[in-house]
């Protein structure tokens, strides 16, 4: 029966009465030497009583580390050729912290990527600030390229209306042609004002100036003194050059820069960034 019990008990059980009868020995060997003479004490006594009390010591912290919980080994870093045979349904605590890294580096790489600029502020760049522009209307507002089409029509570019709108919100825009009668003139206002050009409040109908001849649009130019004039004829454009800031040409073949201060486009859009 005894031989059954003391099987069943645990270490730790073990352990406790093993030094219940240590500390029961050492003090009746205390009491036995304290009760003689020190005189009477020879080294054989003092080393048993220095054996009993590194024993009764050595036991006590084995009882201690026992009674502890185990302590947590890290876990250790997983190498390639053990990642590809493990579960691939379980992944190791690094892979997480590497999925945590780069959401971190995606949010700063979003937070801090360039910001794309908006058409008004990219018009603004390309006039340089320029606060005067004379335009042309056949070939770079209008559909029609020559004044005897406007006899028959006048259509406005759909694709040339955000680009106009913002440079009158900058700069102050005068629209000007040749046309051949005054039938030609009400087409093109009507035109204007049926595609919503007047409507921004930044150009009016006293700011759209017809003319006779091409020498008389260059006189409009001249005595308006803009900073751009955008134009489709390259005989302007060159007598211009020396008289206006910047100019723009705009024509559908790539034209040739005649000037450092001419710039060349197939529409004002293109020039822009819009197209």
């Amino acid at each position: 029966m005894s031989e059954s019990s003391s099987s069943s008990s645990s270490p730790t059980e073990e352990i406790v009465r093993l030094i219940k009868r240590l500390s029961a020995y050492v003090t009746f060997k205390m009491s036995s030497l304290f009760s003689t003479s020190i005189r009477n004490l020879d080294s054989r006594s003092v080393g048993a009583i220095a054996g009993l009390a590194i024993a009764v010591i050595f036991t006590w912290r084995a009882l201690r580390t026992t009674g502890e919980p185990p302590r947590r080994q890290p876990k250790r870093r997983m190498q390639p050729a053990e990642t590809s045979q493990s579960n691939p349904a379980s992944s190791p605590p690094d892979v997480s912290a590497s999925h945590e890294d780069n959401g971190v580096q995606d949010v700063v790489d979003h937070f801090f990527q360039p910001v794309k600029p908006t058409l008004g502020q990219i018009v603004r760049q390309k006039l340089s600030e320029g606060r005067k522009v004379t335009c042309r209307l056949l070939g770079v507002i209008l559909e029609e390229s020559s004044p005897e089409e406007l006899q028959k029509q006048a259509t406005v570019r759909s694709s040339v209306l955000e680009v106009l709108l913002e440079i009158t919100k900058y700069s102050d825009l005068y629209l000007m042609e040749r046309v051949l009668d005054d039938e030609s003139e009400a087409k093109v206002l009507q035109a204007l004002e049926t595609a919503g050009v007047f409507t921004s409040g930044g150009l009016v109908k006293d700011k759209v100036l017809f003319c006779s001849t091409e020498m008389g649009r260059s006189s409009f130019v001249r005595q308006l003194e803009p900073d751009w004039h955008i134009d489709t004829n390259p005989e302007i454009s060159t007598q211009l050059a020396r008289f206006i800031k910047y100019q723009l040409h705009v024509s559908d073949a790539k034209p040739e820069r005649t000037a450092p201060n001419v710039f060349c486009s197939q529409s004002i859009e293109q020039f822009f960034g819009s197209a």
